[in-house]
């Protein structure tokens, strides 16, 4: 099948075409569920175009979010600097009853673009092992633009069943988390973070499919098949459709739990994800021998798994309205150790919204973690200096020894205007990357979401 590609100089283009021509999928008789509010946007109602394509079934999202993080003190290099990095967002939601009768179905297409420096590479972590957080969460995946999303969901059964297929990550459906914190062990999916390997959030996207299934009110059961294809990370090919150079598919199932505890929303997530992509081990090399020794080739192997946790659940609320209140979070992930550089994540905070009656829009959040790496990843690193007959970690040639690094992170979130959000925060890095010879750090931070 040969490559098919979008240029990548064209996406406002891509998305106004394809907006424009499904508007003319438009029929008289569609009318609104919701009131657009033009208050929410920065450019408004557009004379009244959007609120008119928000009636008959089409939403315009264009949203930017930038970072800006100064190291304050400590890491592995200790020259003051700061980095600021964004994201744009294009994308348009149709629902796809409102524009064609079609019931049940909705399709969804987003188009993003990453540029930037990230704070966290040369000056928080040593460059030889890199750190495991990020003290910029909207940093990687290759700075370029991407089609992020493209997908077609449908409902079955009165909606107790859903379908979607398409171009998507796994963190939009599986392991989801809210992203208000600006280090990245506090922000989405974790799974992705400590196996990216095999699992993308976004923006990569890939072609997937998921069933989800509503087996009471309060649970749904949700299985998925995305394909893992390593080349779609590469600068450049952000919009590549075909398919070529695939290694294999994950198969992520989870179990959702959307209780109400006093009348206050909570949502508690237990998952496993499996890929039949090859990976190879950390330590072994092909030939059975500690691959040190023998300086060729990993051990291959066939598969690559882990599960994982996520809790959340709201404790209190304020002013008789569940919109604001304090709430509790807890992730935790676990991952093979022949093939994982991680094996082992967990993390646990506290948010706020709405502290103040006078500022009910604004929130706070305190988050810790703990990112720990694979015993065998040391090992592996302990023995290729010893056989080297390095033992200095000045040496240029040394491979840091990685265990442990913790993070945490305070902020407070602004809500300047409906469509403007600045949150200032402060970040602790304890062993960056795992290596106790590095810093502890404190970094300054700024994350500002603007909806257009």
């Amino acid at each position: 099948m040969p490559v098919v590609y979008l240029h990548p100089v064209n996406p406002r283009v891509l998305l106004g075409v394809t907006v424009l021509g499904l508007i003319g999928l438009i029929s008289d008789h569609v009318r609104a569920d919701e009131k657009f509010e033009a208050s929410n946007y920065l450019t408004g109602d557009w004379g009244g175009l959007r609120s008119e394509l928000h009636d008959k079934g089409a939403d315009i999202t264009v949203e930017y979010v930038g970072e800006a993080a100064a190291n304050l003190h400590g890491g592995y290099n200790q020259d003051k600097t700061a980095r600021y990095t964004d994201q744009l967002a294009l994308g348009t939601t149709l629902d796809m009853n409102k524009l064609a009768g079609w019931q049940g179905a909705k399709f969804q297409l987003m188009i993003t673009e990453r540029s930037g420096r990230n704070l966290a590479g040369d000056r928080i972590g040593d460059p030889r092992a890199g750190m495991l957080s990020s003290t910029q969460e909207v940093y990687g995946r290759g700075q370029t633009w991407r089609l992020t999303q493209m997908w077609l969901s449908q409902e079955f059964l009165d909606g107790d069943l859903d379908v979607k297929f398409g171009r998507f990550g796994e963190g939009e459906d599986f392991n989801t988390f809210p992203c208000d914190f600006q280090n990245n062990a506090f922000c989405g999916a974790q799974v992705a973070n400590w196996a990216g390997s095999v699992w993308y959030n976004w923006p990569v996207s890939q072609w997937a499919a998921r069933v989800k299934y509503k087996i009471t009110p309060e649970i749904y059961a949700q299985v998925g098949a995305f394909e893992v294809n390593s080349s779609y990370l590469e600068t450049g090919n952000g919009f590549k459709l075909s398919g070529s150079g695939a290694e294999g598919a994950l198969f992520p199932v989870e179990l959702v739990w959307t209780p109400k505890v006093n009348g206050l929303p909570g949502e508690y997530r237990a998952g496993y994800y499996y890929s039949n992509a090859k990976a190879d081990d950390v330590f072994d090399g092909a030939d059975g021998q500690p691959q040190p020794v023998s300086g060729g080739a990993f051990q291959s192997h066939g598969s690559k798994h882990g599960s994982w946790i996520v809790i959340q659940q709201q404790l209190t609320s304020r002013g008789g309205s569940t919109d604001r209140g304090l709430s509790v979070f807890f992730n935790a992930t676990m991952h093979d150790k022949e093939t994982n550089l991680v094996d082992n994540f967990v993390q646990a905070g506290v948010s706020y919204k709405g502290p103040f009656d006078s500022r009910p829009k604004d929130d706070f959040g305190f988050g810790v973690a703990r990112i720990h790496v694979n015993p065998a990843v040391a090992k592996h690193a302990s023995l290729t200096n010893q056989l080297a007959g390095i033992n200095n970690y000045d040496n240029p040639a040394f491979m840091p020894i990685r265990d442990t690094e913790y993070d945490a992170e305070i902020y407070y979130g602004f809500a300047v205007t409906p469509w403007l959000t600045l949150r200032p925060n402060l970040q602790y890095i304890r062993h960056p990357g795992g290596v106790d010879e590095v810093d502890s750090a404190v970094v300054a931070g700024l994350k500002m979401a603007v909806k257009f």
